[in-house]
């Protein structure tokens, strides 16, 4: 997709900067602006999302690259997240993000913002992570999860018969744990997936 080049370079990134960016494996990211593999609608939206203009301007359908802030949708980013050490999730809204009407159509979303390094190098104190509202993940993906039905952390998730694991992408915090009475008694519980990351400056 020459349009995709065309949008790195104006960002002044490398591919190898922007695959770290988007959070995808760098020969995904290559493959993609090289035509040879083409992304599936979220990532569409995603790109779109991190280039700030449309998924039509990528795909060549029309000529306009500027992402239209009016025809946003304004989510609230409803508090601290720790990734780290579980935390209660704080409720109120601190501030907010805005979403294309595109991703919108998709799902309910909420922002929240990260405290702790847990997450990092991809993730840091500070960002704000787009979450899409769901109660499920597919194993590996980065969800929000509430301990205790009020403690919320954000981690790379695993579920087997065994039970589930929440994992940090930081490699000096460890795993945790819960087997399958734990889940259901604390509760464990997942209310969203992490699609987006709107990274500090």
């Amino acid at each position: 997709m020459n349009r995709l080049i065309e949008l790195r370079q104006a960002k002044g990134f490398t591919m190898k900067e922007t695959a770290v960016k988007l959070g995808m494996p760098y020969t995904t990211y290559v493959s993609y602006e090289k035509g040879d593999r083409e992304p599936n609608s979220e990532i569409l939206i995603k790109l779109a999302d991190f280039y700030n203009t449309t998924v039509d301007y990528i795909l060549g359908v029309n000529d306009n690259p500027l992402h239209e802030s009016s025809s946003g949708v304004i989510i609230p980013v409803l508090g601290y997240v720790k990734a780290g050490i579980p935390m209660t999730a704080i409720e109120n809204i601190i501030d907010y993000e805005e979403i294309s009407q595109e991703q919108a159509r998709t799902g309910e979303f909420f922002g929240l913002q990260i405290k702790g390094d847990s997450m990092e190098p991809r993730i840091t104190e500070g960002d704000v992570v787009i979450v899409r509202k769901q109660e499920t993940v597919e194993n590996g993906e980065i969800a929000v999860v509430l301990i205790n039905g009020d403690d919320a952390t954000v981690k790379k998730f695993y579920k087997t018969d065994a039970g589930i694991k929440l994992v940090s992408t930081n490699p000096t915090y460890d795993p945790f744990f819960y087997t399958p009475d734990e889940v259901n008694s604390l509760p464990v519980k997942v209310i969203g997936k992490v699609v987006e990351l709107r990274a500090k400056f």
